[in-house]
């Protein structure tokens, strides 16, 4: 498949996932309005509205980056630059599209990103994840920046 034909799939892909995020956005701040809005019950009904709020701010943080940046790939659809890397200039392999469509770096560009990240202590140690059982995994262990 020519790359500008599977650009114009990824195109679809991208207008899917934003209309999926604004509307899960849309749903997730009603529910937040409605959990802050509860009065009543006991500690233990106040700890759990904060956690579920805590819980579903940042769920909503993410999905608000994540709409940015496929907004950004549409907008760089339409000018031409989808699918170059802002780094270097360099074509984004398609499967990396494939994967993430709104990627704005190519691989080795991403790769030096993180390495850079890494140096600076702001890297995840996968290794010690993977040695974990699934239950032994907490949220904190992944501090994982996807801006």
């Amino acid at each position: 498949m020519a790359r500008k034909q599977k650009f114009s799939r990824l195109e679809e892909v991208l207008h899917q996932r934003r209309d999926a995020l604004r509307q899960a956005l849309a749903g997730d701040d009603s529910l937040l309005r409605e959990i802050s809005q509860r009065s009543g019950g006991d500690e233990a009904d106040f700890a759990l509205d904060s956690a579920c709020l805590e819980v579903g701010s940042q769920l909503i943080e993410v999905a608000s980056r994540e709409l940015a940046s496929v907004e950004n790939a549409l907008a760089r659809l339409k000018i031409g630059k989808y699918g170059k890397c802002e780094a270097c200039g360099g074509n984004i392999l398609a499967a990396r599209l494939e994967v993430l469509p709104y990627a704005t770096s190519c691989i080795e560009c991403q790769r030096n990103l993180e390495n850079r990240s890494s140096r600076n202590g702001r890297s995840t140690d996968w290794s010690r994840i993977l040695e974990q059982s699934p239950d032994e995994i907490r949220i904190s262990d992944l501090d994982i920046n996807i801006s």
